[in-house]
């Protein structure tokens, strides 16, 4: 197993405002719904600290409007990594060995991982994103990083048995989804 400080730090991306979960009539904001007895947030603050890797909460700041500024947020935050793997908070069913088979999958400038042909989280990217990551802002996230690199080859697609990294909760249905999906793996 490679050494931690070679391996990527897991952003948590936390600082969404949830507005298409309570328009769907939820009442508490999407990270704070109950699945299984737990909020979704901690079933992935759970994966992400058995996975073994280092990570980084970017909650909610009225200065960091859109996806792109808290993920800039984060890289700025752990200057030092060795890469990222950027990781949205509302994805409870992702495995702790998914958080760890992205993060040591053979390099790349970006790895996504493929459930089934949809792209999911997280997304790995390695130290030669940083300045590409830190300009980031607005709602975009980081596709437009993404597509510099797919302009010179530089994303490798990994194609993973895990739907945790495309089961996102942003509505009162999503939830429920989540929740038959985790009692069919319990039963």
């Amino acid at each position: 197993m490679p050494p931690e400080s070679s391996l990527p730090v897991v952003i948590v991306l936390a600082a969404g405002r949830g507005e298409r979960f309570t328009a769907s009539g939820g009442t508490v904001h999407k990270l704070q719904a109950l699945l299984a007895g737990k909020p979704v947030m901690q079933h992935v603050l759970d994966a992400v600290k058995a996975s073994g890797l280092q990570y980084h909460v970017v909650g909610a700041d009225a200065s960091r409007p859109g996806m792109g500024d808290s993920i800039a947020a984060g890289v700025r935050a752990t200057p030092d990594a060795a890469g990222w793997l950027i990781l949205p908070a509302d994805l409870p069913l992702l495995s702790s060995e998914t958080l760890r088979a992205v993060a040591m999958a053979p390099p790349c400038a970006v790895t996504v991982p493929i459930y089934q042909g949809q792209r999911g989280h997280p997304v790995r990217f390695a130290a030669e994103c940083r300045e590409k990551l830190l300009n980031l802002e607005g709602n975009s996230g980081a596709a437009p990083v993404i597509q510099a690199y797919s302009a010179t080859n530089s994303v490798a697609l990994m194609e993973l048995d895990d739907a945790g990294i495309v089961t996102d909760i942003d509505t009162l249905e999503d939830l429920q989804r989540a929740a038959d999906l985790l009692a069919q793996r319990a039963g």
